[in-house]
């Protein structure tokens, strides 16, 4: 994933919609997107999400209202469960990888985390996988440590690198394996789309590179993904 974009937005900007019927509002800044679908009259749960350009987004696919995360945020506000999200992803970033604006995991931890967060996501990356395991590991333990440390009771979801065909390169297998046992380390819960073959036998989900999700794909990802953050979510009113 070398020729990737960062999810950060460059103009700040301050957009009102309805959903329902009941007023949302979404919020762009440079440092991470933030996402905010609550109801005049109540509380979010404040959530951080930390992922690579499968999170950010690609050139033209998975931008806007077509990414995962703002599809995300829209179907769990139709579901009762609102969020105030933060949205740390950078195309080619890595726990051990640095991205295309030279930020690792551990950098947009540091920037999307908050104290009163109530879920931390990190979904990928594929990006790790010709980092030597050691190396792999430590920063990845690092990595989650800084969350916990950051915001100790938020609960935390840890989602490995999904691979579109069936033919998983054992080094991914591998980056795997790091992370379910990272992530028993500190509490979270490990989501396997390997195991679960997301994308398999689905070509048109992903783009012509062969790599990437199409906005068909950020759909399916969100159909994914919502159940699993609806599980340590509360419902607030």
């Amino acid at each position: 994933m070398s020729r990737v974009m960062t999810c950060a937005v460059s103009l700040v900007a301050v957009v009102a919609a309805v959903v329902g019927g009941t007023g949302y509002l979404a919020r762009g800044h440079d440092s991470a997107r933030h996402f905010q679908t609550v109801p005049l009259s109540a509380s979010p749960n404040r959530v951080a999400v930390i992922g690579d350009s499968y999170t950010a987004g690609f050139e033209d696919t998975g931008r806007g209202a077509a990414n995962w995360t703002a599809r995300a945020w829209q179907t769990l506000a139709g579901r009762g469960i609102y969020v105030s999200a933060d949205v740390a992803a950078e195309g080619g970033a890595g726990y051990a990888v640095r991205g295309n604006r030279g930020g690792l995991f551990g950098d947009l931890t540091a920037r999307a985390v908050q104290p009163d967060d109530a879920l931390v996501v990190f979904f990928g990356s594929r990006n790790d996988q010709d980092v030597e395991p050691g190396e792999l590991t430590r920063l990845v333990a690092d990595t989650l440590s800084l969350a916990r440390r950051t915001t100790p009771s938020a609960r935390m979801l840890v989602i490995g690198p999904p691979w579109p065909t069936a033919d998983v390169p054992a080094n991914v297998w591998r980056i795997r394996d790091i992370l379910s046992a990272e992530a028993r380390v500190v509490g979270a819960e490990f989501v396997d789309p390997l195991a679960e073959r997301w994308f398999v036998g689905r070509p048109e989900l992903i783009g012509p590179d062969g790599v990437h999700p199409t906005d068909a794909g950020h759909a399916y990802m969100a159909d994914k993904i919502v159940p699993l953050i609806a599980g340590q979510l509360p419902k607030r009113t």
